[in-house]
């Protein structure tokens, strides 16, 4: 019985290798895997650089988000994954995350909860820690400017409500939207997300700039304040 031996790609058929099938088929013929692939450009002795990178997806439920958020060592415990491979599948990550972030970016009025979602998403969708932001809106609810007010670990985050005012007064706000991710993947708001919205609420109408929303993301959808009649 011969002994098994592990098909180099470059002995694959033409129309089967990663960066061939690219050019011959076009860039969406290719699968997750085989896009890994070409960053890592090779396997180990008992695996291709497309059954490595299936193995890599597969650790991460076939999660593109949660490779996202793999750091160096993490990748590194797969074998062939070393310092360069995984800064490369790292690196690209944060290119997709940026070039959702750009799109988000063009977005200049807020006309529902979705519009939220869609606008943070690529920002804090993703991260495995919470983060607290404001959108400050003029009264054609057009974005004035966004700001991160805290970062916080898995279980919560503080917000200063004073801080949030007074820059809200300095950019001549109207009205205020919140929206802060829930890395454990709920997107229900909980208790104590009730309670710090009141507070926003409460704060804001003193001062006369309302609250119109508070969304939570998180990879399984989002959660709007409004939408609930929450607000």
């Amino acid at each position: 019985m011969s002994e098994y031996r592990k098909m180099n790609i470059k002995e694959w058929a033409v129309e089967d290798r990663p960066r061939e099938k690219l050019l011959s088929r076009g860039i969406s013929s290719l699968s997750d895997a085989e896009l890994i692939a070409i960053l890592i450009g090779s396997g180990n002795p008992k695996e291709t650089a497309v059954e490595l990178s299936r193995r890599i997806l597969e650790n991460v439920k076939n999660n593109l988000h949660e490779l996202g958020k793999q750091n160096v060592e993490d990748l590194k415990s797969f074998n062939g994954i070393g310092e360069a491979k995984a800064i490369s599948i790292i690196a690209a990550m944060e290119l997709g995350r940026r070039r959702n972030h750009s799109s988000a970016l063009e977005m200049d009025k807020i006309t529902g909860s979705g519009d939220v979602a869609r606008y943070f998403r690529p920002i804090i969708g993703d991260l495995p820690h919470e983060e607290f932001w404001v959108l400050y809106l003029n009264r054609q609810n057009k974005i004035i400017d966004k700001q991160k007010l805290s970062q916080g670990g898995m279980t919560g985050t503080v917000i200063d409500v004073r801080l949030v005012l007074k820059s809200a007064l300095e950019k001549h706000t109207t009205s205020l939207i919140f929206c802060h991710n829930h890395p454990s993947g709920n997107p229900d708001a909980s208790e104590a997300d009730r309670i710090i919205t009141k507070q926003l609420k409460d704060s804001g109408a003193i001062m006369n700039i309302p609250l119109i929303d508070h969304v939570i993301i998180s990879q399984n959808g989002f959660f709007s304040f409004a939408d609930e009649g929450l607000l």
